[in-house]
């Protein structure tokens, strides 16, 4: 929680919104509890990459129904965190107001695997752990 025992507003960006923000946002929901208030976005919308809705399944979390968001959404809202998980969305990401801390973590686009649809939801899963060791160790940070 922030100073004021509210929770810790956070936006996680990538690229399209499809995968590795879609599945961090949804983890850190799991993982930080209410203790945390998490929104993902993209610098281009698109759609839940299908591969990363079976991922989480695979885990219990039902991603579904969430739908790709534009940054341009969360612009004038305020928020402790913005967290970048590809290269392109931290050099794309707008200054927020509030000047909020930046945190960028690289995370391999899943969407790009190659193979069959198994293999594919293979490395989904293996970028879906990645994912979930980073955002354990730093909702640790918080007590």
């Amino acid at each position: 929680m922030n100073n004021n025992d509210e929770p810790v507003r956070v936006l996680i960006l990538c690229t399209y919104n499809s995968a590795r923000a879609q599945m961090a946002e949804a983890l850190l929901r799991r993982i930080g509890g209410e203790r945390f208030d998490v929104y993902s976005a993209g610098t281009e919308a698109t759609r839940v990459h299908p591969l990363a809705v079976r991922a989480m399944a695979d885990i219990g979390i039902d991603i579904s129904e969430a739908r790709s968001k534009h940054l341009d959404e969360f612009i004038d809202d305020r928020f402790d965190y913005v967290i970048t998980v590809c290269d392109a969305a931290n050099e794309a990401c707008p200054v927020f107001p509030g000047a909020p801390e930046r945190i960028h973590w690289s995370f391999r686009d899943p969407s790009r695997a190659e193979g069959t649809d198994e293999e594919r939801l293979r490395e989904f899963s293996k970028v879906r752990g990645e994912i979930t060791m980073r955002l354990r160790t730093w909702v640790q940070l918080f007590g």
